[in-house]
């Protein structure tokens, strides 16, 4: 099976992970996911595996084969699993939980090699773009900041006591962090440059972005430059994008009916994937802000996306 270019798969919870044909619109496959619903996904650097989180189980699939079946499964989270993503190269993949736990799982060797404890439920984790940071936001309104080198977690923060962080997000340089809360708000940190440790949080705007919750919150990618673009999807129905020079809105993706759980941009921040309880995925152009794609196909909400159109590592 030749491998796309453009690697784009949506979530349901109709069960079912479909993978789509950017440009035209049309699913080419579809794997039915009997035991759970599929909370999050993400591609590999590589473009050779999907990961779908559900509950609890973390399942890996072949993106270039037709097998229904996945090639791997991660199995000692005890709830919902809420976030997954992986390191730069794809030898390990980290993941969050509402069982409390953040964890870190070697993709060359079974079972959970690392595990951290945020003593409540996590909604949200990424990576720092130095690779040795993992920062998570859980329901209880924590952001926690766990060191892999130290082993320990090195610094707290709690924005606003007893509302849920939704999503974290972090610019590719390293520069800022976003936090999005269930009240429609944006916490701006500036990330202080020129240390090794991103423990040293620098307040730098608080954004009330919308009336509702906002279920994703995105920066934009390093092949943006010079804009500097942050996304924001919630249940009003609608993502705003947000220059972040002055935090100032640039625009408002209308036409999804219903709440917007998830975004991706393309590689060059050029396009971005939205995920809805309307059941669709639509494609925006970031320039006119107009929808340019709808993907019709699930029969229940989408509440995840995952897009990769760019080099594998080894090509870059």
């Amino acid at each position: 099976m030749a491998q796309p270019s453009v690697i784009l798969a949506t979530g349901s919870y109709d069960h079912t992970i479909r993978f789509w044909e950017a440009k035209s619109g049309r699913c080419y496959r579809t794997i039915q996911v009997q035991e759970s619903q599929v909370n999050r996904l993400e591609i590999t650097p590589d473009k050779r595996y999907l990961a779908a989180a559900g509950n609890p189980h973390i399942r890996l699939y072949d993106v270039n084969s037709n097998s229904p079946q996945p090639v791997m499964s991660y199995d000692s989270h005890t709830n919902n699993v809420m976030a997954v993503g992986f390191q730069c190269d794809g030898n390990w993949m980290y993941s969050g939980s509402e069982d409390g736990t953040v964890k870190i799982w070697d993709l060359r060797a079974p079972g959970c090699q690392r595990e951290y404890e945020s003593r409540a439920a996590v909604n949200t984790v990424v990576l720092h773009p130095n690779q040795t940071e993992l920062i998570s936001g859980d329901q209880n309104g924590n952001i926690r900041v766990w060191d892999l080198t130290a082993n320990s977690c090195s610094c707290e923060l709690v924005p606003e006591v007893d509302t849920a962080v939704r999503s974290l997000t972090v610019m590719w340089d390293g520069s800022l962090v976003v936090a999005a809360n269930n009240h429609g708000t944006c916490y701006v940190w500036r990330l202080l440059r020129g240390t090794q440790t991103m423990t040293n949080f620098e307040p730098l705007h608080k954004l009330q972005a919308h009336n509702g919750y906002i279920l994703k919150c995105l920066l934009s990618p390093e092949f943006c430059e010079p804009h500097r673009y942050l996304a924001t999807a919630s249940s009003d129905h609608t993502v705003k994008i947000w220059n972040v020079d002055g935090f100032t809105l640039e625009k408002t993706l209308t036409g999804h009916q219903r709440w917007v759980w998830d975004c991706v941009f393309s590689v060059d921040g050029a396009y971005l994937i939205t995920a809805s309880s309307d059941s669709t995925a639509r494609l925006w152009s970031m320039s006119t802000g107009e929808d340019i794609r709808v993907y019709q196909g699930h029969h229940k909400a989408t509440v995840c996306c995952a897009l990769h159109d760019g080099a594998e590592p080894s090509a870059a």
